[in-house]
This record gives structure tokens, C-alpha cells and sequence, in this order.
């Protein structure tokens, strides 16, 4: 008898197979029970009559607690109606560990206790289309730059410096000294980019930002390319290309994940390039009319960038801000020393910002300038500055967001669904 996964029942149609997993649920209906067995892969329907059974075990089907650890063996059916489209003609099981009193029942759940028991609520099964997506994104990002020749680099976690400003640090005790969480590996993908020409690294990032809005993790996972001899406008074109092949991989191969968060494909559908592009001028006009009204200078918000993203149906690139409210280490536009050679990508259904990236400053003077202007100390970017001393050149880069990428393609209402484990200002168990 062969062991299968769920997901291969297509491939078994009329054999007899066992499948290992967990009971998500039952019912019965007259003289049927009917157990939905999960495995990791997917669910599925096994239909217990009375006629395969001896009575005690039959009736004993009714003491399964619900996530009880089950094998069961049966004979694969094709049925429309039944949960993926096939069921199991149960023939025998076995209960290895029967669980009772799983306190995730059926009925409703508030989200402060489905996030105390995230190591539980990940067994159900809008969680479990949610980071069968994930898992596809993260596959798709990896082929997609693979595909181009870039190299994975991986960045430290412990750093001495800030990337992102010092206000958002995680400081920690390194032996005699202090260190940093990383806000971002894109220092160290510059450092990467200069040896090998296009890297990209995929780390977690973390951020002591004191916020509660729907679009932040102080844990999130980020991906940052990083291209030696790239412009803006190279990797304006890369970040279209890459969100354009995220979502049709989501498209191509999570339909029925997508089916169970019920999402509506149309709009995804459309993400096709080229996506429009607006100035940070530009956008605080379409602010201006909308009584959104916000002072030259200022960095975009959440209700700012939801209504933007809204005014377009596919991804938004918003380009040059002001130097003001960016990083140090972005390049300024030579025709306007006030703005920065950046963008921020705003994806569309209100969502926001989703990448962040620009042109990197090369001139060793001005980015020792930089460094004073932002009152960031020399010392901890000495190794930074030998990127401009030793073989300066053009060079761009950007970051996206994981967990904001899968909100907005799952149509998610936080971001804490799209990550296993959240943290949150107020959160850190499990």
C-alpha cells in the first residue's frame, strides 16, 4: 500500500493508499461519518460507513478529538463536492494520539487569542493557504533573481551601525561593547555588489518602530538586490519585473490557496507591466485635491499611501522625494540637489508601500558630508566608506518587504497573518 500526500490524491484515483496526518475536523450524517484528515499539503474527506467497520471502531470515530494524530487507509475517490476535490473511502485508521479539549474550536475566535496560540491557529485553514503563498513568493523571488545571474548574499544580523536612522535600533550587549539588530542588509549587499556585480541577501530586518498601524513587524523578512553600475531607472524596471513574476507564480500556482482566502484573482490578474510612475510632487497634488494635504518635506503615511495606491489599479512607483525625509546614503538628483534619487513602489487596493530603493551616493566626500548632516559617527562606517575609496562606482538597489508583499496579495487585514510567528510592539509569545 502506498503512503501519499494529500496533494498527489489526483495521481491515485481508484487505488488504495494511506495518508498520515492530523483530524481537522468531523461529522456525521445518518449511518456516515465523515473525517477531514489534513496533512501539511492539503484536506481531505474520508467517509467512514458502518459496512467496513466492526461496531466498536465505528462508533469509536466519534471519540477522535479534533488535531488528534491519525493514519488512515482507504480507497482514493474522485468527488467535486468533497474538500480538493477527492475523498477516501475509509477502510482503517489508526488514532497514534488522541487529542481532547484542542482549544481552537469551531466557533469564532477574537485575534489576541488566535495570536497566543499562533503555534496552534497555523494548523488552520486560512493560515495555512496564507503561507503555502508565502512559501511561493519566496520561491519565486529566489528563481527570479537566480535566473539573472544574481548571487545570494547573506548579511549579518549583529551590526555596530544603523542603515535606516537611529531612532528604530534594537540595541543589544555585544561583550564589551554595544551592537545593533540589522535594520537592513543593504550596506553590506553594496559591499556584496562591488566583489560580484548583481547580489541580492534575504534576512530579517528588525525595527523598534513604536507602531500599531496594520502594515508594520518589528521582525520582518526583507529582500534587497543590490546592482553595481545600475540607475534608478534600472532598478525601477527590475522591481516591475520582479512583482510582475511574484504574481503570476501566485496566479500559476496557488490557485486553490487562493480559492480558500477567497480572494478575488481580477485584480491580480492586471499586474502586468508597465506600471505608472508619478513624482513625490505629483503625488502630493492628487493629496492636495483629496483634503489629504501634507507639508513639502514630509514622508508619506499610511492613509497618504492608501490613497495613492488606491487611485491605481496595479502597482504605483513614486520617485524622488525629498533628500529631507531619506536615508543618508542616497544619491541626489543632479538637476535638484533638494531630492533624492529614490523610489518607493505602492502596491495597488490600498495597500502601500511594499519596495523602497534608490540610487546609492558614490563620492567618498559627500558621503562623509552625509554622514555629519544625519549626526550618524564616523568610525562604525569606515568599512562603508571603503566602498568609495576602492573602486567607486554607479550603484542601485531597493528593498521589498515579504510580509507586506503576501498582505497584499492574500488581501490580508494585517501583516501579522503573513508571517508564522508575529512581532509586535506588543507581542513576542509565542
Amino acid at each position: 500500500m502506498k503512503v501519499i500526500q494529500i496533494c498527489d490524491a489526483k495521481d491515485f484515483v481508484g487505488e488504495e493508499v494511506e495518508i498520515r496526518g492530523w483530524l481537522y475536523n468531523r461529522r456525521s450524517s445518518g449511518g456516515v461519518k465523515f473525517l477531514i484528515i489534513r496533512d501539511g499539503t492539503g484536506f481531505m474527506q474520508a467517509v467512514a460507513t458502518a459496512d467496513n467497520f466492526s461496531e466498536d471502531k465505528f462508533e469509536a470515530i466519534e471519540k477522535i478529538g479534533q488535531e488528534s494524530s491519525i493514519i488512515v487507509q482507504g480507497i482514493v475517490r474522485e468527488e467535486r463536492r468533497a474538500p480538493g476535490g477527492y475523498e477516501l473511502t475509509l477502510k482503517d485508521y489508526k488514532v497514534l494520539q488522541n487529542a481532547q479539549g484542542y482549544p481552537i474550536a469551531k466557533k469564532s475566535h477574537g485575534i489576541d487569542f488566535l495570536l497566543s496560540h499562533r503555534h496552534l491557529w497555523l494548523r488552520s485553514r486560512r493560515p495555512f493557504a496564507v503561507l503555502r503563498i508565502r512559501h511561493e513568493i519566496i520561491r519565486a523571488i529566489k528563481d527570479f533573481f537566480d535566473s539573472r545571474g544574481f548571487i545570494q548574499i547573506d548579511p549579518p544580523i549583529l551590526t555596530p551601525s544603523a542603515c535606516e536612522g537611529t531612532t528604530t535600533l534594537f540595541e543589544v550587549p555585544y561583550f564589551d561593547r554595544k551592537a545593533y539588530l540589522s535594520q537592513s542588509g543593504q550596506l553590506y549587499a553594496e559591499a556584496a555588489a562591488m566583489a560580484f556585480g548583481k547580489v541580492y541577501c534575504f534576512a530579517p530586518s528588525f525595527r523598534a518602530e513604536k507602531s500599531k498601524t496594520k502594515r508594520h513587524l518589528t521582525e520582518f523578512w526583507h529582500i534587497e538586490p543590490e546592482v553595481a553600475y545600475a540607475t534608478l531607472d534600472d532598478i525601477m524596471k527590475l522591481a516591475e519585473d520582479l512583482i510582475t513574476y511574484i504574481v503570476e507564480r501566485v496566479l500559476e500556482n496557488r490557485k486553490e490557496e487562493l480559492k480558500i482566502l477567497e480572494r478575488d484573482t481580477k485584480p491580480l490578474e492586471n499586474v502586468k507591466p508597465p506600471f505608472p510612475r508619478i513624482t513625490y510632487e505629483e503625488a502630493l497634488k492628487m493629496l492636495k485635491e483629496a483634503g489629504l494635504e501634507l507639508e513639502w518635506g514630509k514622508d508619506f503615511g499610511a492613509p497618504h499611501e492608501t490613497y495613492i495606491s488606491n487611485k491605481f489599479d496595479k502597482p504605483v512607483m513614486v520617485h524622488r522625494y525629498p533628500a529631507i525625509c531619506k536615508a543618508f546614503y542616497m544619491k541626489r538628483d543632479p538637476k535638484d540637489e533638494k531630492l533624492a534619487l529614490c523610489v518607493d513602489v505602492l502596491a495597488p487596493e490600498g495597500y502601500g508601500e511594499i519596495i523602497g530603493g534608490s540610487e546609492r551616493e558614490t563620492d567618498y566626500e559627500t558621503l562623509l558630508k552625509r554622514l555629519k548632516e544625519f549626526n550618524l559617527p564616523r568610525e562604525p562606517y569606515e568599512w562603508y566608506l571603503d566602498l568609495r575609496r576602492y573602486g567607486s562606482c554607479p550603484h542601485a538597489g531597493f528593498g521589498l518587504g515579504l510580509e507586506r508583499t503576501v498582505a497584499w496579495i492574500c488581501k490580508l487585514d494585517h501583516v501579522r497573518e503573513a508571517i508564522p510567528f508575529p512581532r509586535l510592539i506588543d507581542r513576542i509569545y509565542p
